[in-house]
């Protein structure tokens, strides 16, 4: 069972702290008020563990709400073997937000993370009060497939010019893409202590597995997602692209879209000062 959130804290100093659950040991961290709803429980990206959240969205959500970030199994610091498909991510998300003692919990998934996270309100409903998913798209998506030769492309291309890779796989090449990639990157290393581990090459693998499949998956029906779901993207997402974001807004009953411009995979950190305000107001219908 989870300790009570302290709201003094900030996702710069928030302790790590584990749940075991499953055979799997979870890293996980929990911050933000007492509101009595369900929590936000968020859901990573590819390749990220932990300290790849942006202080400015889990600070900004954790201001009205409790949040909890946790690592995937195999993935940062929690134990065990990672997943080699979605369906395996949201039966260990699940397990975790079911160790942590939430009957109900809303939903907050980036990239990979949303897909993990529609396959979890496919599988257990009833646990799910709403969703935000960003920068996704639906199983069987356009160019879902493809996400492992862009990423690797654009990992060479952030070692041969000395940039982080995200810097091209989040941001647009335009100057305030550019600039929006640099100031997300210097937010991420705000945090200096209890750093997580970083992702594994075999870890990396077992994603980029997950997504090929995912990818060639036959579309899911999504029709019976009732839930209140709100969708967001750039209008220039090389790593999943855009249109995906469309298609899954006009497949979910209950969505709202929000496309932001001159934006790439990362457009809901890139605006963060927008979209935060505009998450709080989805949550607190």
């Amino acid at each position: 069972m989870s300790t009570q959130p302290n709201s003094a804290v900030t996702w710069k100093n928030v302790p790590t702290q584990t749940v075991t659950a499953g055979g799997v040991t979870f890293a996980y961290r929990e911050l933000g008020t007492h509101n009595p709803g369900p929590p936000v429980v968020c859901l990573l990206h590819l390749a990220a563990v932990l300290d790849n959240w942006d202080p400015r969205v889990i600070d900004g959500l954790a201001v009205k709400h409790r949040v909890i970030a946790f690592d995937n199994r195999g993935v940062g610091a929690s134990s065990g073997s990672p997943a080699t498909s979605m369906e395996e991510m949201a039966r260990d998300a699940i397990t975790f937000i079911k160790a942590m003692g939430f009957d109900q919990v809303d939903l907050f998934g980036f990239s990979m993370g949303g897909m993990v996270a529609q396959e979890i309100v496919l599988m257990a409903p009833q646990l799910i009060r709403r969703m935000i998913i960003t920068g996704t798209g639906p199983a069987g998506g356009e160019g879902i497939s493809k996400v492992a030769r862009v990423t690797y492309l654009d990992m060479v291309r952030g070692w041969l010019t000395f940039h982080d890779p995200k810097q091209f796989l989040f941001f647009t090449r335009t100057p305030s893409g550019i600039r929006a990639g640099k100031e997300f990157l210097a937010r991420l290393k705000e945090r200096s202590s209890d750093r997580d581990k970083e992702i594994t090459i075999t870890a990396l693998q077992a994603q980029l597995k997950a997504l090929r499949r995912w990818g060639e998956k036959p579309p899911a029906d999504l029709s019976k997602v009732h839930h209140p779901v709100l969708v967001a993207n750039g209008d220039s997402d090389r790593m999943v692209p855009s249109q995906n974001t469309h298609d899954l807004a006009r497949r979910l009953p209950n969505s709202e879209l929000i496309i932001y411009p001159d934006s790439g995979h990362g457009a809901v950190f890139q605006f963060h000062a927008d979209f935060v305000p505009k998450a709080l107001a989805f949550l607190a219908r």
